[in-house]
């Protein structure tokens, strides 16, 4: 046989051989999961999570994909990619506002199969709230990430130094904010007194919510219908305009979502701010704080005579009803929603556990001893509407609120405009 026909021969045993093991290398390759999430949500965490996984379950492969800085832009970039039934993502972070609206749009998967006889037991052990929110006409559309709610920070230095003990009440805080702004005009021009969300964000949805509720007032009734008292809504408004009046709250309030706080507070210049629990760990952590050990957490504040109130937040998480890998990807949900992951991110993040028990956990007591309050806040947090149009009522609260808080708008026009588009949606 001439050397060009024995290369030959070769190279077709070798095609044929490779034609032979590719349908079998194919078979093994591992299942390839993407898992969408948010900046805020500390996608560096999740990745040290999903390598956890991935040792466990070598034939699964996760891969995280970071958009939208805000829960908003999350969801505008997360309707274009579901409204046209896309298969790139397996696995979203969704907010806790948004169960139902996904289960109306039908782009989350129904857990229920997967979860398969021990349904009701796996969905008992988590805190009611989450609970309720990812269970939507008797299906579970959805497993809680992590908890969340909002609190007062504050420096304990500063109120330390000038003898103010943390505040109960807004009053409270309106008068030690003003003490400690004259006391340290010159040694930080740049301190504000207090700041939250005022941008058109989600965020300032609680902030119209927390000092409403706050004095007894709500949004809804029992049947989810607009219940909103045009007194109790101007009050709550007049929080702000009155923090504003006293130079307490910052100049550009209309301006800033809910992480620029978080930026200005580790930069030393808030001295007392309404946020998130993802916030402690960057104080204590992020290589540039400038206040680490100095910020105490506490429930926010309310009006005299009144309970204090805060907004239920949280994230969760669906599999997306388009993906191609469902079995796969519910099996990272079950992971990513376990007792396990709930330790690891409340020490790793300061994510509030979606798991009672966990509160009680003395590694992630060390790393947040203000957990051991927390517990109780969550607990007490309110949601906002369950309604499958969450979107056309955060969109009317913030907007309006938005527009007040920049001082477009009176008190008056914000809230007829507020109420104007919320009546269809809420009725």
């Amino acid at each position: 046989m001439s050397t060009s026909n024995r290369i030959g021969r070769r190279a077709a045993l070798a095609g044929l051989a490779g034609a032979a093991v590719a349908p079998a290398a194919r078979a093994q390759a591992p299942v390839s999961l993407r898992l969408f999430t948010g900046g805020q949500q500390r996608p560096d965490v999740m990745r040290r999570i999903l390598d956890v996984f991935q040792e466990r379950n070598p034939g699964i492969r996760a891969e995280v994909e970071v958009g939208g800085a805000t829960s908003d832009q999350q969801q505008q970039y997360l309707n274009t990619v579901l409204a046209s039934r896309d298969s790139a993502l397996d696995v979203v972070l969704i907010d806790v506002i948004r169960p139902a609206q996904w289960a109306a749009a039908r782009w989350a998967e129904p857990l229920d199969a997967y979860l398969g006889a021990e349904r009701d037991a796996i969905m008992a052990r988590y805190l009611p709230a989450y609970r309720e929110a990812n269970i939507v006409g008797g299906r579970v559309m959805a497993l809680p990430y992590f908890a969340d709610a909002q609190f007062l920070y504050f420096r304990r230095d500063l109120l330390a130094k000038h003898q103010v003990a943390p505040p109960t009440t807004w009053d409270e805080l309106s008068a030690g904010a003003q003490k400690i702004l004259a006391a340290e005009a010159a040694a930080n021009p740049s301190l504000r007194g207090f700041a939250t969300a005022g941008a058109p964000i989600e965020g300032t949805v609680c902030s119209f919510l927390v000092p409403l509720w706050g004095m007894g007032g709500t949004l809804t009734d029992a049947q989810g219908k607009l219940a909103l008292n045009p007194a109790q809504a101007q009050r709550a408004l007049a929080l702000w305009s009155d923090l504003r009046a006293k130079n307490v709250t910052p100049a550009n309030l209309a301006e800033i979502a809910t992480d620029r706080i978080r930026v200005d507070m580790q930069a030393g210049n808030l001295i007392f701010a309404m946020q998130w629990g993802y916030a402690w760990n960057r104080f204590q952590n992020d290589a540039d704080s400038q206040v680490k050990d100095r910020i105490g957490v506490v429930p926010l504040p309310s009006f005299a005579g009144n309970a204090p109130a805060t907004c239920v937040g949280g994230w969760q998480l669906a599999v997306s009803a388009f993906s191609k890998n469902k079995e796969a990807a519910a099996k990272l949900v079950r992971f990513l929603s376990s007792p396990e992951v709930s330790k690891m991110q409340a020490i790793a993040a300061s994510h509030l556990p979606v798991f009672p028990e966990v509160y009680e956990d003395a590694e992630v007591l060390a790393a947040n001893p203000w957990f051991r309050d927390a517990r109780a806040v969550v607990l007490g947090a309110r949601a906002r509407p369950v309604t499958p149009r969450y979107a056309e009522v955060s969109e009317a609260i913030r907007t309006s609120m938005n527009g007040f808080l920049a001082g477009t708008r009176t008190a008056d026009q914000a809230l007829a405009d507020m109420t104007q588009r919320l009546t269809p949606v809420l009725r």
